[in-house]
């Protein structure tokens, strides 16, 4: 299958370069990007050197004779413009931004401060948590790839849930990421001397990945109170931690939970579960598709601690949008995205 990058020179676009290269069944077309078209991929990124491409400008028409997929790593205003044409012309498209991910227009509004695309797009989208999505996925046409955070806080959360140990209120998360998640644009936030040896919040209580969080929850069981969730920027590239605390409708043990989530997570390839008293860091998924999880009992909060670390870049991003891509051409998802982390 050939596959066209909007969005290309940014980090995600460049993370599912690195990842498309490798694949046994999609082939790089076209890398498209408004702002470096006609300037070799080399001439911006050095260790792209030996791939033959040029970055070009995006024409629609074009796109659809040559290609069967569109990754749009495009930011967020964009892909609400570009998905709708994309869909008319036959395309299957996977978003990666935030732009189809919320089906309430209202909120986006709200929390993106941008418009939102078409109503019969957002519906037609399909909220691509790849472990728990499955089977819709699969009959996808297009398909709204979660964000970082969400992606992280998610995974961590499902099998309680779902299986009904918590009834979704008190919900706290504390996440940190890496600058990569910024983007690759200049800021000063984000800045070399703004951001080394420091440790900062930001976005409290206006966070655009809290609604995400919220509006799955709701969809594995009615009644979810609002989260509280914060983030935090750590000086490092890659990476995110969300320690999510949460109160069980009844008290269990470390023991119970292990078992509940190894069994929740034992089909399912990209999510480690970690052993008892375990629990994971960032540097262990560096460069994969893996989510680390460990989760214990304390008995005299009665609260639940789950730790789930992501690479931003790969399962926050370029990595589960081609997990995405596998289900939806039907081929094993893992194809292409075995590689083990990076380490040190």
């Amino acid at each position: 299958m050939k596959v066209s990058i909007v969005g290309a020179s940014g980090y995600s676009g460049l993370e599912l370069i690195r990842l498309l290269q490798n694949h046994p069944h999609f082939k790089v077309q076209s890398l498209l990007t408004s702002s470096k078209a006609g300037r070799n991929v080399s001439e911006e990124y050095p260790h792209l050197m030996h791939i033959q491409h040029q970055f070009e400008e995006i024409h629609l028409e074009k796109i659809a004779e040559e290609c069967d997929v569109v990754f749009l790593a495009t930011p967020s205003g964009v892909s609400s413009e570009l998905a709708p044409q994309l869909m008319k012309l036959g395309l299957k498209v996977i978003d990666l931004s935030g732009d189809l991910r919320l089906k309430n227009s209202d909120f986006y509004k709200k929390w993106y401060k941008k418009k939102p695309a078409p109503e019969a797009v957002l519906k037609e989208a399909v909220y691509g948590l790849s472990e728990w999505n499955k089977e819709r996925i699969q009959k996808a046409t297009i398909i709204a790839n979660p964000g970082c955070y969400p992606t992280a806080t998610l995974l961590g959360l499902a099998p309680l849930i779902r299986n009904g140990y918590c009834d979704g209120s008190d919900i706290i998360v504390d996440a940190k990421s890496g600058v990569s998640g910024a983007g690759r644009s200049a800021s000063l936030a984000t800045s070399y001397s703004e951001v080394n040896e420091n440790f900062k919040i930001y976005k409290v209580h206006e966070h655009q990945h809290i609604p995400e969080i919220e509006q799955q929850l709701e969809e594995w069981t009615a009644g979810i109170e609002p989260i509280e969730f914060s983030t935090h920027l750590v000086p490092m590239t890659r990476g995110i931690m969300a320690t999510i605390y949460i109160k069980p409708k009844n008290p269990v043990t470390t023991k119970e939970l292990h078992e509940l989530y190894t069994s929740s997570y034992e089909e399912k390839h990209f999510v480690r579960v970690q052993p008892i008293n375990q629990y994971p860091c960032t540097k262990q998924v560096y460069g994969s598709n893996y989510c680390d999880i460990g989760v214990g009992y304390n008995e005299r909060t009665n609260k639940i601690t789950i730790v789930s670390v992501i690479d931003n870049l790969m399962k926050g991003a370029a990595g589960q949008a081609v997990q995405n891509a596998n289900l939806l051409f039907g081929l094993e998802e893992t194809e292409g995205l075995m590689g083990v982390p990076l380490y040190p």
